[in-house]
């Protein structure tokens, strides 16, 4: 089996749904880019659990699929709530017993408008035990350069982010920080002080494998947590501008408590970045454990999606510089977005 041949296209009809563009909507107000984020989030989840499940099951018919991981999800272009989107999604690579299926979000035009694009890592699983993944057979050029981008963001999530002590630069940049606190703290903006926090607990109607809760459903409200926090720094509008990663540790059970923490740990010019922790505290309460890891960028936008300052905010701990010096080197990666300026 190729990769185009695991392919499947999903059609949200945002154009002519009245009730579905209303379920999308962020506001009933007429307002740019009116979607909701955490809920797209939801549904890319499902579709690429669908993409991998299919594939599975054709070697494995009573395997599932659970996700491990999101990468990537950088938007490129604002999504119209009144105009239908379409999401393309296939598998990109298969390893022992996980695969990447990467999904594509367009929205009609001649050419189609390329939204925004990212990558799912699953992993098979039959009762308690993962599954081995038959290979793909990748015959053309694009599919061939798809499967290496997918082993190459493999290694990197192996590998963990980079542990590099800062460089000069990077260290004097921290020491200003520092320096600039200490002769004017009074008014400052402390990471340790742009934190929202919120439970939530998981029900029957959110179960998807078998005693597991449907990780679309977890992300979202990582994402509204992770959102809220981000309008602490953003005085107009936070635009979602990338998901960097978003972390599966553990599967969480019916019926237990999620504890979700959202931080702002960086800010540039026109951007800032939220990482969301969320932690599960089973329904017996004998396990507590980190379920999920989230890093978010948004962008301060004003109603015609120009991009505006945000306030400097300040580490003030060693935990607090390790965040942000990350955030910073990130940021620096990071292909060029249209939504920043930076």
């Amino acid at each position: 089996m190729t990769p185009q041949d695991t392919s499947i296209t999903e059609r949200l009809n945002l154009g002519t749904d009245v009730l579905l563009r209303r379920k999308f909507m962020v506001t009933d107000e007429h307002v740019r880019a009116n979607v909701r984020v955490g809920l797209m989030l939801e549904v890319l989840d499902k579709l690429a659990e669908e993409t991998a499940l299919r594939y599975v099951r054709s070697f494995e018919p009573e395997a599932h699929v659970v996700t491990a991981a999101m990468d990537d999800l950088e938007v490129r272009n604002p999504p119209d709530v009144e105009n239908d989107i379409i999401l393309h999604a296939r598998v990109n690579f298969v390893g022992r017993t996980s695969m990447e299926v990467g999904v594509r979000i367009e929205q009609d035009g001649l050419p189609n408008r390329h939204i925004a694009s990212c990558y799912f890592t699953m992993v098979a699983r039959k009762d308690d035990h993962s599954v081995l993944v038959q290979t793909l057979d990748y015959q053309t050029v694009d599919e061939k350069r798809r499967s290496i981008r997918a082993a190459e963001r493999r290694s990197a999530r192996s590998h963990g982010p980079p542990l590099d002590k800062p460089t000069i630069e990077e260290y004097a940049m921290l020491h200003e920080l520092h320096r600039a606190l200490e002769s004017d703290g009074k008014t400052a903006l402390l990471a340790r002080d742009l934190i929202t926090s919120g439970w939530e607990r998981t029900y029957p109607e959110h179960e998807n494998v078998p005693q597991t809760i449907f990780g679309g459903h977890v992300i979202h409200h990582a994402y509204m947590y992770a959102h809220i926090c981000a309008e602490m720094i953003a005085d107009q509008r936070a635009l979602l501008a990338c998901a960097n990663r978003i972390d599966f540790y553990q599967p969480v059970r019916m019926g237990d408590k999620l504890h979700f923490v959202s931080q702002v740990t960086y800010t540039g010019k026109t951007s800032l970045t939220v990482e969301t922790s969320i932690t599960r505290i089973s329904r017996d309460r004998r396990m507590t454990a980190l379920s999920n890891n989230c890093i978010f960028s948004f962008v301060n936008v004003d109603a015609n999606l120009n991009t505006i300052t945000v306030p400097q905010v300040y580490p003030t701990t060693y935990t607090e510089d390790t965040r942000y010096l990350a955030a910073y080197r990130r940021h620096g990666l990071r292909a060029r977005n249209p939504l920043s300026s930076e």
